[in-house]
């Protein structure tokens, strides 16, 4: 598997920055050809499921993922989230993690990943798209306004 790693400071408080990047639903607006739906009632918590639809010309697929930890920040304790991938096309977990640092948050995203149709060969290859990709959800949904 492909191991993603996305470390952002932000200027951001950390609650407010973990509400920007668990807004699922955004998610889509900064991934190409891809939108995002929450499968299970709010609040997020353990067991809500969501899934990014991929559609690209005739290539579609479905990403879903189930929460199996979460712990918003709090009280200057760290917040953390982990979504474990569910679905047939691509494999592996999510990690967030949102801290308090001075001047605002510190956020480290790691995600690994396997695409079920790609030889282990092609993980330098994921792991630079994904770093790409996620890295620009990550800046995308911290900069967004309020």
């Amino acid at each position: 598997m492909a191991l993603v790693r996305i470390e952002r400071p932000s200027p951001l408080p950390a609650e407010e920055a973990w509400r920007r990047l668990t807004a699922w639903e955004r998610h889509g607006a900064l991934v190409p050809f891809t939108t995002v739906t929450v499968r299970t009632a709010p609040p997020t918590g353990v067991g809500t499921v969501v899934v990014a639809h991929t559609r690209l010309g005739r290539l579609r697929f479905d990403d879903p993922m189930e929460v199996v930890a979460w712990q918003p920040p709090e009280g200057g304790r760290p917040g953390r989230c982990r979504l474990e991938k569910r679905g047939t096309q691509i494999r592996g977990w999510a990690a967030l993690e949102v801290s308090p640092s001075p001047g605002g948050s510190s956020v480290l995203w790691l995600e690994e990943i396997r695409p079920r149709w790609l030889p282990r060969g092609f993980d330098p290859l994921t792991r630079a798209a994904g770093r790409a990709v996620f890295g620009r959800v990550v800046t995308g949904l911290l900069g967004e306004p309020p």
